[in-house]
């Protein structure tokens, strides 16, 4: 295994902690990562609620079953969030179905949508949210002043090119992520605002 490929300490340590069935571990986990996969969760479903049934639903997967997570797979964070938006658009579905059985507006179609949207902005919001500090600063006066690169660039230390890039992309992400909300309101980054 290359260099690159090797797990951070911290995950392989939690997971094996985990697997012991430590209950400390899980509260520790709890501790670092509730915040994001609540987030996440509000994002899919819009659902103070929901999102707060994810959330255990997440963690109670995580206690029953510790070696579902490889750490030579990835970080624990992104198999975490990976988990709640897996079980947030189930939760939505069968809520959405459900709805649709009882006569409910919309149809497939529509629910199909609304999936996929919400799959987006969830990813694009953990995106923008696990990015390093200076950039996410940078991105967020470029899409509210429409900063210019250059000064950027000169920010981050990076190149002319290689900082339009990033904002390029970064904005593209920011305006996927942020809340519809009042205008030149900051963005709702991080999930439930």
């Amino acid at each position: 295994m290359r260099r690159r490929d090797v797990p951070p300490r911290w995950d392989r340590t939690m997971q094996q902690r985990l697997a012991r069935g430590e209950a400390a571990a899980l509260g520790e986990l709890y501790d670092r990562f509730a915040s994001l996969v609540h987030g996440l969760a509000h994002r899919v479903l819009g659902d103070e609620r929901a999102a707060d049934t994810v959330t255990r639903d997440v963690f109670a997967h995580v206690w029953q079953h510790p070696d579902t997570y490889d750490p030579r797979q990835g970080p624990l964070r992104s198999w975490l969030a990976a988990l709640t938006n897996r079980l947030a658009v189930q939760r939505l579905r069968t809520t959405e179905t459900a709805a649709l059985a009882r006569g409910g507006p919309g149809t497939t179609e529509d629910l199909e949508r609304k999936v996929r949207h919400a799959t987006v902005t969830a990813r694009a919001d953990y995106i923008v949210q696990s990015m390093p500090a200076p950039l996410r600063a940078a991105l967020e006066l470029a899409y509210f002043q429409r900063r210019d690169y250059r000064r950027t660039a000169a920010d981050l230390g990076v190149t002319d090119e290689e900082a339009r890039r990033r904002l390029r992309l970064g904005l593209q992400l920011l305006a996927t992520a942020h809340d519809a909300g009042t205008p030149g309101a900051p963005p709702g980054i991080g999930g439930a605002a």
